[in-house]
């Protein structure tokens, strides 16, 4: 299992002090502390969700941040390090658990998280003991986060479920908007996604006015050669699309000699229901509400952009040139 950040301090200390060299590079760390938690191939190379680099790069990265603001490491050049006496001694009793509780006690590491933490609780949860406080629950729920994750794996994770959160209110507010408006804004989604290409008319609806759905056609060429049918359940949670549901939308298909078709629902597809579309000589493509949701966030319909944070680091070559 890859180890949290403040696990990496000690055996980060370790491979610094019993280098051959009085310097180290951090490249040469990470072999040594992934060997140190016998650390799979796979579980080296795993990466964060961005995909740029492995989680036990980015944990070692934050280990060595976090030693160098308490100044138990110092750096006298780009990528390499050597161990302070003030880092010998935190590691001359085997039984002192090397954290940021124990960075704490060092004027450095203060100033530094009191400048890195502007993070503030502003909702108290409920309580069923009167005698907690918000800073109690603020300081137990910061504790637990120094022990599992790094900031940016915190942020990350209130990124997640920000998003969450959001998937689920826009997915309730689509499930009781009028047919009409429900159909308007399936059309809009896919024509963002890049069905039908921006040509106005290649997407319109077929359907009944005044039902639950709406059936509606993308034209993929401008004369209309190659088409998609969409078919759309506006239903509540828990009414799932059952197996023949899908049989009747491949019979309309078979009908208009289609190839291609989408079936959107609100709520969510039963078993049977999969494996019947999977069975079927025509594609059909299946989006349950979740995935609704979700596709209408990541194109804007019905959100849009509040806020963007962008993630800064250090550009070492810049620093090269000196």
């Amino acid at each position: 299992m890859i180890p949290n950040y403040q696990d990496c301090m000690r055996p980060f200390l370790e491979a610094v002090k019993n280098a051959p060299d009085t310097e180290v590079k951090l490249r040469d760390i990470i072999t040594t502390i992934s060997d140190h938690f016998q650390l799979t191939e796979a579980e080296r190379s795993e990466p964060l969700p961005s995909g740029k680099q492995p989680i036990i790069d980015n944990r070692v990265g934050w280990a060595r941040t976090y030693l160098s603001k308490a100044g138990l490491i110092d750096s006298p050049r780009r990528a390499h390090f050597q161990i302070t006496q003030r880092g010998l001694n935190a590691l001359s009793d085997t039984s002192t658990k090397i954290n940021t509780s124990y960075l704490k006690q060092f004027e450095e590491f203060i100033d530094f998280t009191n400048t890195s933490n502007t993070t503030e609780k502003n909702i108290l949860p409920e309580q069923t003991d009167p005698n907690i406080t918000r800073q109690d629950i603020t300081q137990e729920e910061s504790t637990v986060q120094e022990d599992t994750a790094t900031p940016d794996e915190i942020l990350r994770n209130a990124y997640k479920t920000i998003n969450d959160a959001l998937a689920q209110d826009i997915l309730e507010r689509t499930r009781n908007v009028t047919p009409s408006f429900f159909e308007q804004l399936l059309i809009d989604l896919l024509i963002t996604m890049g069905y039908g290409g921006t040509e106005e008319g290649t997407a319109h609806a077929l359907g009944k006015s005044g039902d639950n759905g709406v059936d509606g056609v993308i034209n993929q060429d401008p004369l209309g050669v190659d088409q998609i049918y969409i078919q759309a359940k506006r239903y509540k949670q828990g009414n799932n699309i059952s197996s023949g549901d899908i049989r009747d939308f491949f019979g309309a298909l078979n009908l208009k000699n289609a190839q291609k078709g989408i079936f959107i629902t609100t709520s969510d597809f039963t078993s049977s229901a999969i494996e019947t579309a999977q069975r079927l000589s025509t594609r059909i493509v299946l989006i349950n509400g979740n995935e609704l949701a979700k596709l209408m966030l990541r194109y804007n319909i019905g959100s849009r952009n509040e806020q963007t944070l962008q993630i800064k680091k250090i550009d070492e070559e810049f620093f090269d040139q000196n």
